[in-house]
């Protein structure tokens, strides 16, 4: 049986970046959720303490880059306080399958935070994915058409709503059925938590 498990992330959060490489090599069914983190903090109570402090912002890159070199790969930031995160988001929203969606994410995970590539623009974006897209068929018109759309804005609101409903004060947040898991670091809580469910089945 395939296990499902839900992630509620944001573009902005590099620790998302991490946890998405890993879940997608897990062989679970990942239900892709992004959010606007900044919006679930405010409205929770939470404070980007990377950016308000100094101090955990240095650490924090220092941090990334050993979490960066454990898995494998670049970690070569653009300046995302420069990107678009939200349209960014928008984007998977749109996407026409779950797969594509995950191509998307993909995509534009490694160019805003291991290729340095610029995600200001819509136009930005979507020249991204189309690079991505290359023979995977994933239809980058219909993520144009519908990037903006009135119900793909009302998602991506919808979608952060419910992870303040459901107890999320952070980015990244895992939820497999009820259990939450929140950090790149607790996806070895993850994975035990998949393997206990599996001796229960």
């Amino acid at each position: 049986m395939t296990r499902s498990i839900e992630l509620f992330y944001d573009f902005r959060s590099p620790y998302s970046y991490l946890a998405f490489t890993q879940l997608r090599e897990m062989g679970v069914d990942l239900v892709l959720r992004p959010m606007q983190v900044l919006k679930l903090m405010e409205a929770v109570g939470n404070v980007p303490t990377t950016l308000t402090c100094a101090a955990k912002g240095r650490y924090a890159r220092t941090d990334l880059a050993r979490w960066a070199q454990r898995y494998g790969f670049a970690l070569n930031p653009s300046d995302m306080r420069a990107n678009d995160g939200d349209a960014c988001s928008r984007a998977v929203l749109a996407a026409e399958s779950p797969a594509d969606a995950a191509t998307v994410t993909q995509a534009l995970y490694s160019a805003c935070w291991s290729e340095a590539k610029a995600l200001a623009t819509k136009d930005d974006i979507l020249a991204v994915i189309a690079a991505a897209a290359t023979g995977i068929n994933v239809d980058v018109d219909a993520i144009a058409r519908r990037i903006d759309a009135p119900e793909t804005i009302a998602q991506l609101d919808a979608n952060t709503r419910e992870a303040v409903e459901r107890g999320v004060f952070g980015s990244p947040t895992m939820f497999v059925g009820d259990a939450m898991f929140f950090g790149n670091d607790r996806l070895d809580f993850v994975r035990e938590h998949l393997a206990q469910l599996e001796q229960a089945a």
